[in-house]
């Protein structure tokens, strides 16, 4: 019986010959896989006539110029309170934007989980809608919009809302089939109605994950308003794009100084607030 067990285990231990195999073919990948990305930028590169050496002597020319002009003087700190206005109404609408997609996305979600058992052709025509509306940039979505409500908040609130929209009813179809299986059908197997699931099941579940990906969308959202802002001319994207324009640079620096600021301090917050619902 010892015989049989030590034969069993000689059969499943792996060989040297295979783990050095394996290791060759991982090996041979990686190295294909860098020779295509390194004849991929020759190709552009050469496409493009970009020239890669004069683009590495500007860097220190670059620097250069920003240690000179990027600095906020006297005259740019006295706009100071002018620009946080406009960052915070950049960061209010971001907060809104990102809420009410959030909001929608989540009750739109449900019919494209398998977890609530909605109907096939259903579930799949909502992660096409999904799909849709992902993939399609924020920006593309703002160069559209601005031919019907112009240059207004409106304009940039619609386009942050479409592409969030898109993006968390995605990440919510994924987070509900992962996290809320096991207890909805155990509340299925009790004859809970798809109401009560819903409210007792795949909301305290999942609620953890919907609020941690809610707070990643924010952040990135104050990031995407900047740009929206300079297409909508609203927000603080707007003001920088006014002071750029003016070749007021020191103004424009005290502007790219607030948004850092203002993002660094949302991660910090974030984080923090997923540490204690996690």
């Amino acid at each position: 019986m010892s015989d049989e067990k030590m034969d069993i285990k000689t059969e499943k231990a792996p060989r040297p010959q295979d783990q050095t195999s394996v290791f060759v073919k991982r090996k041979r990948t990686f190295t294909l896989a860098l020779l295509g990305v390194a004849v991929l930028f020759a190709v552009s590169a050469a496409v493009t006539e970009y020239d890669v050496i004069g683009g590495f002597e500007s860097i220190p020319r670059a620097v250069s110029w920003m240690a000179q002009h990027f600095i906020p003087d006297a005259k740019a700190w006295s706009r100071l309170p002018y620009i946080l206005s406009k960052l915070v109404e950049t960061a209010l609408m971001s907060v809104a934007v990102t809420v009410c997609a959030g909001i929608c996305a989540f009750f739109f979600s449900l019919f494209g989980t398998k977890t609530t058992k909605t109907d096939p052709l259903i579930a799949r025509i909502v992660r096409i809608v999904a799909a849709f509306f992902r993939n399609v940039p924020d920006v593309v979505w703002a160069m559209l919009l601005l031919f019907s409500f112009g240059q207004n908040i409106l304009t940039g609130f619609f386009a942050l809302f479409f592409s969030t929209f898109g993006m968390l009813t995605r990440t919510f179809i994924e987070t509900i089939d992962e996290v809320s299986a096991s207890c909805v059908e155990a509340l299925y197997a009790t004859g809970a109605t798809s109401l009560q699931t819903v409210f007792h099941g795949v909301i305290p579940s999942s609620l953890p994950e919907i609020i941690s990906w809610i707070l990643y969308m924010i952040e990135t959202n104050i990031r995407s308003s900047t740009l929206i802002g300079i297409l909508t001319a609203t927000g603080i994207g707007y003001l920088f794009d006014l002071y750029y324009k003016r070749m007021d640079y020191s103004s424009a620096s005290l502007v790219v100084i607030s948004i850092v600021i203002l993002v660094i301090a949302i991660e910090i917050l974030s984080n923090k607030i997923r540490k204690v619902i996690m």
